[in-house]
This record gives structure tokens, sequence and C-alpha cells, in this order.
């Protein structure tokens, strides 16, 4: 086992865990020593395998072992995660599973890998939510999840010791505990599109006494994101300061268009903010990190800052502080406050932030005045621009 040093505050005013808004203004770098597995070392349980133990920490906050699923006959093991959309593509199809073998002898139990450090902002755009313990908590809520989730995200000690090399993938165990089914859930990430249902085949042949045929398939998802690979999350960030950041004058025309989003096909996400708001400066970076997040899909990031047409320059130094390489205007001289209010949304009462989630078709989907809830914002992004392939 090797080690790794993180830095938890790897640049200026930016966060190293994707839900982290909190304002940074120290450029100090905070080292953390990690233990990490070297992941090509990791190799994949064979059937006939015996189970091996673990004991991890559930979302329910309580220590699950093997030994807590001993009244099963058969006992799932499903390595999975919050971010990756062919995981979340399975998310209902898992919980269909449980619901119709929990009364058949058959128990689930889902396990976490990832390692939240490792996962980079740009592999985050099809959720709201990293891999982190708290975060497996909201996703657990979310979807009411009525089967243990454990996290393995610390150490990885234990998907070392299984080797799932993806998420979603599933080992299957009978009574005795060997191993006699791993791979994939079924033959399609697609909802509705599967015609090969390979975990339950083989649950119905084990429940049957026979022998499930094939015994290993291929699986599809996500890569594990082990600690190793952190540091390509830092190389990341770091790459932002080399991206350019400009400031635009805006009209009340270029409002107007701005807001109607006519032609751009994509959801566009508009902060109005202030240099000299503060609750606009404590959310801006977490606004930054998700347009990172969400860049490489149908979405789109533009700020419009309140600021006065003489604080240009002081206005840009702060973009460019805050890596906002998105697109950003100012208010151009001599613009009515209360004009620019109603061209921006009559509903809105004038209060700094205010952030708007707009569709291609142009339609408010999501408003926030006063200081964002990232999470909530992350969530509506989410469900609005999708959270799987379909």
């Amino acid at each position: 086992m090797k080690k790794l040093f993180i830095l938890a505050a790897m640049l200026t005013g930016v966060s190293c865990t994707s839900t982290d808004s909190t304002e940074k203004e120290s450029s100090e770098e905070v080292v953390e020593e990690v233990a990490i597995i070297d992941s090509k070392t990791v190799k994949t349980l064979e059937i006939g395998t015996e189970a091996p133990e673990f004991k991890l920490m559930g979302v329910d906050d309580k220590e699950y072992s093997l030994e807590d699923f001993e009244d099963a006959d058969l006992l799932a093991v499903l390595f999975t995660c919050n971010h990756c959309p062919t995981a979340q593509a399975y998310e209902d199809r898992v919980q269909a599973y449980v619901n119709d073998y929990k009364d058949k002898g058959v128990a689930l139990v889902a396990i976490s890998p990832n390692a939240d450090k490792a996962v980079r902002f740009d592999e985050l755009g099809y959720t709201d939510l990293n891999d982190s313990f708290e975060e497996m908590k909201i996703r657990a809520k979310d979807k009411d999840y009525s089967y243990p989730y454990l996290y393995d995200g610390s150490t990885q000690e234990i998907a070392a010791k299984y080797g799932p090399i993806a998420t979603p993938h599933v080992f299957l165990f009978d009574k005795e505990r060997k191993l006699q089914y791993v791979g994939r859930i079924d033959d399609d990430e697609y909802i509705g599109r599967e015609k090969e249902h390979n975990l339950r085949d083989a649950t119905e042949a084990l429940l049957a006494g026979n022998t499930p045929s094939p015994a290993v398939t291929k699986t599809f998802g996500c890569s594990l994101k082990w600690m190793e690979k952190a540091e390509g999350k830092i190389k990341e960030v770091e790459g932002w300061a080399k991206e350019e950041v400009s400031l635009e004058k805006a009209s009340l025309a270029k409002l107007e268009e701005i807001m109607a989003n006519k032609s751009s096909g994509k959801y566009r996400l508009v902060n109005m903010w202030a240099t000299w708001c503060g609750p606009c400066v404590a959310e801006f970076q977490g606004l930054v990190e998700s347009d990172k997040m969400y860049r490489n899909r149908d979405f789109e990031f533009v700020t419009v800052s309140n600021d006065e047409a003489d604080n240009y320059d002081n206005t840009l130094s702060f973009l460019k502080k805050k890596y906002a390489s998105n697109t950003n205007y100012i208010l151009e001289a001599g613009i009515n406050k209360y004009d620019m209010i109603e061209t921006i949304d009559p509903a809105w009462q004038g209060a700094l932030p205010y952030t708007v989630l707009i569709s291609p078709s142009g339609e408010k989907v999501f408003a926030q005045m006063g200081e964002i809830d990232i999470q909530e914002l992350r969530k509506a992004v989410a469900d609005n621009i999708g959270r799987y392939f379909d």
C-alpha cells in the first residue's frame, strides 16, 4: 500500500470537494497524507470463492458485517455509487430486485467503493452528488433505499478484496457464501431495453438448486475511483487557472436575450450578483464548481454583475480569482436597476444574489433569491438535464 499526499486546499478560492462552497481566501496548501491501494494488483473474485469479510458503516450510521446477513439464503453484494450515470440508471431496478426477492430469502447490500477526492469535477456531469459518505446519505434518502448502503471510500480495502471493475458490479453468494455469479445486473443500461436479466436469472437458478449459467458476465459502467486517481483531480483544478476569463458589458436588450434563452439549446444558469454583496461572494465558488461539473452537457453558466460600470477592473479581478471561465457580464453604465429587475424576471423582488435556471425552451425551472442552497440547485440541474443515458 502506497501513500499519496492530497492538497486539501488546492488553489486559492477553490475547494477540494464538489459540494463545499465555503469561501477560502488563503492560498496555503493543506497537505493530507492518504494511504492508497495500487489498483493494478486488484483481481475480481473467482466463482467458488468465499465472500471476504467486511465491516463498514452504512448511511443509517449502523455498522454492518457479513454476519449481519447470515439468515439470508442468498446474498447479493453490489458495488455502486452516487455519481455514475450507469449506476443511477440501475437504481430502480436494484430496488425492484430487493422488493421481489426479500421474502424469498435473498438479501442485497450495496457498497460504494469510490474515493470522492478522486472524482474529477467533469465526472460529476450526471449527478448532484459526489461519492462522500455524507452525500451517500442524501442519495439514499432521495431514492428511499430499503437496503443497506455502505461506505468503503475511505480505505477501499473491501473493494480491493472483492475486485469490482465498474459501478455497478454485482457478486451473488449462496448460503455458504461461496460466489456463484458475478457481473452485470442485466444486458442494457438503457431503461426498458434490457433483454437478459442476468442477476435475476442467477438468483432463480440458485433458489431452484441449480447452477447459474452464465456464472460470469462482463459489466459496463464507470471505472472505480481509486485514491491513486486523486492527483488527476488536482491537475484538473490547476488547469482552471489557465482558462481565459472575460467580462462583457450588457445592455437591457442583452439581458432580455439572456433570459429568453432562445438559441442556445442548453439549460442556462443565470446568477445576478455583485462584489459588494456578501452572500454573492460566499456562494460564487460553488456556482463556478457547478459549471465545471455540467459544462460538458447541455448547460451553460452566465453571471451578471450589478457592480457599477466603473468597477469593471475589480469585478474582472474577482472573476479571474474564482476561475470563472464561463460567460460573464457587467451592467452598462446608466442602466436603471428597476428596469433591470423587470427585464431579468418580473417575479424577482430585487434582492441579491438571484439565481435562475432556464430550460432550452425559455422556461424558468428553478429560481432562488438569496444565497443559494447549492445542493438544491445541483439537484434541479441534474434532474432537468438528465442523470443517465436515454
